[in-house]
C-alpha cells in the first residue's frame, strides 16, 4: 500500500494525532491514508461522551473493550482517526466531535468541506 501525501487541510506538514491509543489507518499514530483506506480515517477527532454513544448507536461501536484486536475502547477526550464521512454524518446530526486541523489529513476534504472542519476546529 502506497501512503498518500503527508499534507493536512490547513496545506502544511501533517501532524501527528495519537500514539495513546495508538490510531490510523496504517496504526502509526497520524491519519494517514491510501487508496486501499475505502473509509478515509483521516479526520483527527477528540472524542465526547456524545459522539461515543451517537457512534455506537449508528453502529461503530469505539467504547468497547475489543482486546481480541488490541483495542482497549475509546474515552472522552481520547484523539482517533475518524473515518470522515461518520465525522460529516455527525456533524450533520449536531454531535460532531473537535477537530485537530493539523492532524487532519488533507483527503478528508475530498469529503467533507474545510468550513465544516473549521467550525469544529479544537482550539
Amino acid at each position: 500500500m502506497e501512503m498518500d501525501d503527508k499534507r493536512n487541510v490547513l496545506g502544511g506538514d501533517l501532524a501527528s494525532c495519537s500514539t495513546e491509543p495508538l490510531t490510523g489507518f496504517f496504526r502509526d499514530g497520524h491519519c494517514n491514508t491510501c487508496a486501499e483506506d475505502a473509509g478515509s480515517h483521516t479526520v483527527c477527532a477528540v472524542m465526547t461522551a456524545e459522539f461515543l454513544a451517537y457512534s455506537k448507536y449508528v453502529g461503530n461501536d469505539l467504547s468497547t473493550p475489543r482486546p481480541e484486536f488490541g483495542f482497549a475502547g475509546l474515552k472522552p477526550g481520547d484523539r482517533w482517526c475518524l473515518c470522515a464521512g461518520r465525522f460529516l454524518q455527525a456533524h450533520d446530526e449536531g454531535c460532531a466531535p473537535r477537530v485537530h486541523l493539523d492532524a487532519t489529513h488533507a483527503r478528508a476534504l475530498d469529503i467533507v468541506p474545510l468550513e465544516v472542519l473549521e467550525a469544529h476546529a479544537h482550539r
